[in-house]
């Protein structure tokens, strides 16, 4: 197995090392006895993990950050052409590495499973991540979240395989040559970087073609986009084609799925026989995750048995549906979620876990190219909560576009039926929240900015 640090890796400076994908390469390469620096914009918990693991990390971008040995420097797309340690990387001839170049080489010789879709891929990855590890098997992982149990997003494992989560939004997934590709979902987002449909299906080929030869590619059979992209790639001679769902035609048929409360029950029909399972997160959405991750398991020979018990022992990734805790009979709750798609499956998961109790959802729109092309989506999956609060839309890595507020989502959504709030100013969300609550009421809190920082604000509130 390949665990030694590529050559170009020894002395990596990362530009933005907080970030999600970023600090799970960092942590890899700092367990296996890289000497890592970085910089980023704020002191955060991420920040204090890697200084943990002996990295120095600055806070603030200034050319002075990057030191003269460094052996390369690493940036994310989100990394703009002006950053001033990246001018002075050009300064000193310093090679830099895309993040996607950086992941690939960690890798090389190991048994890769990469997890692929427009959205669930951080809860499918993060349940074979545990599985894994429950089995004894000990696998390196990087996944775009941190696991509730170990609470890290990444490891360096003894193991020969790595499971990773592959990112279609800038087509860096397309570096990856893993022996398992999971595609989850195929559906036009990223609106900045794809124009079409067809650039997405193209983009999806293209990481289904790096499969290895003999690989394979495990893929939802009821998703219409998936099921597109089954078709193309079906003539793949060197490809094994696995499909899972609740399609009759499944190789991995989706039974039942049962509601427990904050957790359901997977029945699954696998070469002929019938196999139960519990999830630790409600839902169909996550439980096709659970499916995903169970023949990818099985794919690499792990038997199906095994695997059912050990994603029983999965108990969540932050931001995807996690209860932030409970104030005067109502439960706060968190969700990543930013896509129409997601939405919806979050909000149809929390009501069927709520029963008789309200829904109210506090979201937060991410990025101006996506509430532009899906912000009437946004609204009407908002219709599915008893009450909305909507804030103003979190820019992440984009600049203001003219006319697109978050008004798009809230006369959507009010022309679809919800009742919607419009609160521009963030830390009065808790006032308006304490103000709806009662006992008994689910809150959510959505979207993939700073929002997540207001559940225990909400829960303080409450419990005022």
């Amino acid at each position: 197995m390949a665990s030694a640090i590529p050559t170009a890796m020894e002395r990596p400076h990362f530009i933005g090392i907080g970030g999600a994908g970023m600090s799970g390469i960092a942590k890899i390469l700092a367990q296996r006895g890289a000497k890592v620096a970085g910089s980023d914009a704020k002191e955060s918990a991420t920040v204090e993990s890697l200084r943990a693991l002996g990295a120095t990390v600055h806070i603030g971008h200034a050319a002075g950050h990057l030191a003269d040995d460094a052996s390369c420097v690493v940036v994310s797309s989100a990394i703009r052409a002006d950053n001033p340690e990246l001018a002075r990387a050009a300064e000193l001839s310093v090679p830099v590495v895309h993040r996607s170049d950086a992941l690939a080489s960690l890798m090389g010789g190991l048994r890769a499973i990469a997890v692929a879709g427009t959205h669930g891929k951080t809860t499918t990855t993060s349940m074979l991540a545990v599985a894994l590890t429950e089995l004894g098997l000990d696998p390196s992982y990087a996944i775009g979240g941190d696991l509730e149990g170990p609470g890290t997003n990444a490891r360096h494992g003894e193991g020969d395989i790595f499971v990773a989560e592959a990112d279609e939004s800038d087509r860096s997934f397309q570096k990856y040559d893993p022996e398992v590709a999971i595609v989850l979902n195929v559906e036009l987002d990223h609106h900045a970087n794809y124009a079409s449909m067809d650039e997405i299906y193209d983009s999806f080929e293209t990481f289904v073609g790096k499969v290895v030869p003999g690989g394979t590619l495990v893929i939802a059979a009821d998703q219409p986009g998936a099921v597109e992209l089954t078709k193309r790639v079906r003539d793949l001679s060197s490809l094994k084609v696995v499909t899972y769902g609740e399609s009759e035609t499944a190789d991995v048929r989706v039974h039942k799925v049962t509601p427990r409360g904050l957790t359901s029950e997977v029945t699954v029909l696998l070469n002929g026989k019938f196999l139960t399972f519990t999830v630790s997160v409600p839902g169909r959405h996550y439980a096709h995750n659970a499916v995903a991750a169970l023949a990818a398991g099985v794919a690499l020979g792990i038997p199906a048995h095994n695997l059912a018990s050990a994603l029983g022992k999965y108990t969540g990734v932050k931001r995807r549906l996690q209860l932030k805790g409970e104030a005067k009979g109502v439960q706060v709750i968190d969700s990543y979620a930013h896509h129409p798609t997601e939405m919806t499956a979050d909000l149809e998961a929390m009501r069927g876990a709520a029963s008789d109790a309200r829904l109210l959802v506090v979201f937060q729109p991410h990025l101006f190219s996506r509430t532009q092309e899906l912000g009437k989506e946004m609204g009407e999956a908002l219709a599915l909560a008893d009450s909305s609060v909507v804030l103003d839309i979190y820019p992440a890595r984009e600049d203001p576009l003219p006319g697109v507020t978050s008004a798009l989502i809230i006369d959507a959504a009010k022309a679809a039926g919800a009742t919607v709030t419009a609160v521009h100013d963030k830390d009065s969300v808790p006032d308006v929240i304490a103000g709806m609550a009662a006992p008994g009421d689910l809150v959510l809190t959505m979207g993939a900015g700073d929002v997540t920082d207001l559940g225990p604000a909400i829960l303080a509130r409450l419990s005022n």
